[in-house]
């Protein structure tokens, strides 16, 4: 029975002696989010160590800095500088292996920048550039037709543009790891052009002195003015866009002159002035018989100031114009046999269809010199060779019975007679009677004085 046992005993310590301990590899991997290692910055661990059963990890500048888990989870760093990473595995057997790397936590990368403009963005222009970036040890930039066109400077000093235009600007910066960049524009202005248009005043657009012209500047680029005015008042300028009065007859000259202070350009244009001959000529004015003017397609009211035909639809819906009528034509039909002007004060009163006018005029008329028993006398051929107003200024205005006597279209061309509210006095050449059915009319020219 001893012997039994001492066998059964050393088969134990046989089989004993064949067991060995385990031991530990400490091993791990990380993972940086977005692989961004600007603070702040967030890595994830994985735990690759083989016989371990216990774990001790050690975070330098991490969040949390320490864990005894297998896998951490995310740590957090908030700070830049170079780190620590430690892991210590162990097992029951009493082995131990150790695990030790750093990790490079950098700045937050940012780009910007800042333009500033010297002087102005005339061509050619400068511009100088401040860095405002953070987290970064190179630049490079781009300068879209400028001159220098690149630099890697971090501040690259003045850059000039020549081209007018859009210019963009690009910065491209990096850490060794990552790279940022922000794209900017400028504009330089065009070059300079010098221009300007100009409009006659209304009552002046016949060019007989004196005469107001109003200056359109449309110069481009420019910054300061200088106006000559040959024959104005004002002789010479420096606004804008200035208003001249021009007294002399004669071919004049107006000058321009723009600067920028980079650049200075002149144009010249002429404009020619006429004598006052004191005679206002209207051609080709169309007026509408009734209904033409009743359905609106060639009215019958004309004011000699405004220059204008209102048809009905205009005097109803606007009836401050009735202010403006000085002659109203009345044509009973496409006939003709029937014909006469009226003053606008009368033709509510004179057997006429026309609507009433709203502070109308008093003009008188002699619509048939051969009826009108009565000195007032113009012919056709007067009237064509009228080149100033001392043919009118002579006659004398007398409204007679038969003188409003209306008239046909059998003598033509016709000339009646008028004077206006303020004195004025006036011809009006019939020319033509053009049957349209209810939109007839007639074609007359008018001359009447200025003033």
């Amino acid at each position: 029975m001893k012997k039994i046992i001492f066998i059964i005993s050393m088969l134990c310590l046989l089989n004993c002696a064949k067991e060995e301990a385990v031991p530990v590899f400490a091993d791990f991997e990380f993972e940086v989010f977005n692989d961004d290692f600007s603070i702040p910055v967030q890595v994830v661990f994985f735990n690759r160590t083989e016989g371990g059963e216990d774990y001790e990890w050690s975070f330098e500048g991490g969040v949390p800095s320490r864990s005894v888990d297998r896998n951490p989870g995310v740590i957090q760093y908030n700070e830049k500088g170079v780190y620590t990473i430690e892991l210590t595995a162990s097992n029951q057997d009493g082995s131990i292996d150790t695990k030790v790397l750093e990790i490079q936590i950098d700045d937050p990368v940012i780009v910007d920048f800042e333009i500033t403009n010297l002087v102005d963005t005339f061509s050619p222009a400068s511009f100088t550039f401040q860095n405002n970036s953070t987290g970064a040890d190179t630049y490079s930039w781009t300068f879209e037709g400028g001159a220098p066109a690149s630099s890697t400077e971090q501040n690259p000093g003045t850059v000039v543009f020549s081209e007018p235009g859009e210019h963009k600007i690009r910065l491209e910066i990096g850490n060794g790891r990552e790279t940022y960049d922000l794209e900017k524009s400028i504009t330089v202005d065009p070059f300079l052009v010098t221009a300007f248009d100009s409009e006659v005043a209304f009552v002046d657009n016949d060019f007989q002195i004196p005469v107001r012209i109003q200056f359109q500047n449309n110069s481009i680029s420019a910054t300061s003015y200088e106006w000559d005015f040959e024959g104005g008042t004002p002789r010479v300028s420096t606004e804008q866009n200035p208003g001249v009065v021009f007294s002399e007859t004669g071919m004049k000259t107006v000058t321009l002159t723009a600067t920028n202070g980079k650049e200075t350009k002149t144009i010249t244009k002429q404009f020619e002035f006429f004598t006052n001959t004191n005679l206002r000529v209207l051609n080709d004015i169309r007026l509408g018989i009734n209904t033409a003017h009743s359905r609106n397609t060639v009215g019958s009211f004309y004011s000699i100031d405004q220059r204008t035909v209102y048809n009905k639809e205009e005097i109803t819906g606007q009836p401050d114009l009735g202010q403006n009528v000085d002659l109203v034509f009345f044509g009973l039909d496409n006939t003709f046999d029937r014909n006469r002007f009226v003053s606008p004060d009368k033709i509510s009163t004179d057997a006429v269809v026309f609507e009433t006018l709203q502070n109308p005029k008093t003009t008188k008329f002699i619509n048939s010199q051969e009826l009108c028993n009565c000195t007032a006398s113009l012919t056709s051929a007067q009237f064509d060779a009228m080149q100033n107003d001392a043919l009118l200024s002579a006659l004398i205005i007398e409204e007679t019975p038969g003188g409003l006597q209306a008239f046909d279209n059998v003598m033509t061309p016709r000339i009646v007679l008028f004077e206006m509210q303020d004195g004025r006095k006036g011809a009006i050449k019939i020319k033509d009677f053009i049957d349209d059915g209810q939109n007839s009319y007639i074609i007359v020219d008018i001359k009447v004085q200025k003033e």
